[in-house]
């Protein structure tokens, strides 16, 4: 199991979303990182996975 480390800014961002403890669930789950789903490995980009929700996306 992975731990899951939210950065300042990131909780600031989470802070002004509505819907916060959905999504919040959902990076959790990350957690258990090889069985995640909706979860995409990203090529030339700063982050290297991205959790894709409704509206909003995770990179990590």
């Amino acid at each position: 199991m992975n731990k899951i480390i939210y950065q300042i800014k990131a909780l600031k961002q989470l802070r002004q979303i509505q819907s916060n403890a959905l999504i919040r669930n959902k990076i959790n789950e990350l957690a258990y990182m090889p069985n995640c789903i909706n979860v995409k490995t990203l090529t030339n980009h700063k982050y290297q996975y991205r959790l894709r929700m409704v509206n909003y996306r995770v990179f990590f």
